[in-house]
C-alpha cells in the first residue's frame, strides 16, 4: 500500500510556521500582511473556496477582506475596483475568485492586479518571471505540489515525471518548475524530465507516458482518469483534480483524477482527494501573501 501524502496535516504545519513568523514580523514593528478577496457573482462553489480561504488568512493573523459583487458588475467596474486596491498601500495581497460571470475577460482582469500583489500568480509578468526562472509568485495549486514533494522528501532529480494537464495556471507552472534546474536563482528548480499529457494525448500514449513515470502529477477534472494500471509500482503520484459524483447509492462525493482505491496498492506515495494538494493551495496564497508583505516593506 501507498503511503498516503497528507496535505491536510502538511497544510497545517505550515500555517503554524506561517503564524509564527507574521507575530514576530509585527512584533518588530510592521502591521499585519493584509489580503483582499474579490467574489464576483453567487456561484456556491465560488464563496465556499473564498471563505476557507478568509478562514485561513485570519488564522495566520493575516488581516483579510472579502470584497462582494453581484454578477451584474461591469467589467469597467472590476478594473476600478482593483485600481483602488493597487493604490492602497494598505493591501498587501489581491485575489480574484475565478470564475467570473458575465463578458468580464479574465485575463484582462487579472493582468490588471498589481504583480507584487497577484498573490495568485496569475499576472503576465509573475508568469513570465517563472518561466524565466526568476524570483516571482508562483501560482499557488503549483508550488503546492512542489512544497509537497520538497517536504515530502520525493526525490526527482534525474526521475521521468509525466504532468497530465496544461492549464496556464496549474499544468504549465508545475512542469516548469519540476523541470527547471535547482540552480537558478528562484530555487524553484527540481530538475526532472518532464513530459506534458492533456486531452488530446491518445490514451495509448497517455498510458505508455504513465507507465515509465516515476512521478505523476494530474490536473484534468477528469474523474478516475487515471487507472493502476498506468502506474509504474513505487511512483509517486499527486493527484490535484477534483470532481464532485453521484455514487450508485445516490450520494454525491468528490473524487480526484486518480482511481485512488486502486491505485493506493500500486503506487509508493498518493494523494487523497480531498485532503491533499487542496489544502497545501490555500497554505499557499497565505505564504504568497506574507512574501508580497515583505517585499512590499522592502520597496517602502
Amino acid at each position: 500500500m501507498a503511503k498516503i501524502l497528507d496535505g491536510k496535516a502538511l497544510a497545517q504545519e505550515i500555517r503554524d510556521e506561517l503564524k509564527i513568523q507574521i507575530q514576530n514580523w509585527i512584533n518588530i514593528g510592521n502591521r499585519a500582511p493584509s489580503l483582499r478577496c474579490i467574489i464576483v457573482g453567487d456561484d456556491p462553489a465560488s464563496h465556499t473556496y473564498v471563505k476557507n480561504k478568509i478562514k485561513a488568512a485570519l488564522d495566520c493573523g493575516i488581516e483579510a477582506q472579502t470584497l462582494k459583487y453581484e454578477a451584474t458588475l461591469s467589467e469597467e467596474e472590476l478594473l476600478k475596483v482593483i485600481k483602488d486596491l493597487n493604490a492602497d498601500k494598505n493591501v498587501d495581497g489581491i485575489l480574484i475568485q475565478l470564475p467570473l460571470p458575465g463578458d468580464i475577460n479574465e485575463r484582462k482582469a487579472c493582468n490588471a492586479v498589481a504583480p507584487e500583489k497577484d498573490v495568485d500568480g496569475f499576472h503576465i509578468t509573475n508568469a513570465g518571471q517563472l518561466f524565466l526562472d526568476m524570483p516571482t509568485i508562483v501560482p499557488a495549486t503549483a508550488l503546492a505540489v512542489i512544497e509537497m514533494l520538497k517536504r515530502f522528501k520525493i526525490e526527482t532529480h534525474g526521475r521521468n515525471a509525466v504532468v497530465v494537464g496544461r492549464s496556464k495556471n496549474v499544468g504549465m507552472p508545475i512542469a516548469v518548475m519540476l523541470h527547471s534546474d535547482a540552480k537558478h536563482e528562484n530555487g524553484l528548480g527540481m530538475d526532472a524530465t518532464v513530459t506534458i499529457c492533456h486531452r488530446y494525448t491518445p490514451q495509448e500514449q497517455l498510458e505508455m507516458y504513465c507507465r515509465n513515470a516515476d512521478i505523476i502529477i494530474t490536473a484534468t477534472g477528469v474523474a478516475k482518469l487515471i487507472k493502476a494500471h498506468m502506474v509504474k509500482p513505487g511512483a509517486t503520484v499527486l493527484d490535484v483534480g477534483i470532481t464532485r459524483i453521484t455514487t450508485a447509492e445516490g450520494k454525491t462525493k468528490l473524487v480526484g483524477d486518480v482511481d485512488y482505491d486502486e491505485v493506493i496498492k500500486v503506487a509508493g506515495a498518493i494523494t487523497p482527494v480531498p485532503g491533499g494538494v487542496g489544502p497545501m493551495t490555500v497554505a499557499m496564497l497565505m505564504q504568497n501573501t506574507f512574501q508580497a508583505a515583505q517585499r512590499s516593506r522592502k520597496l517602502q
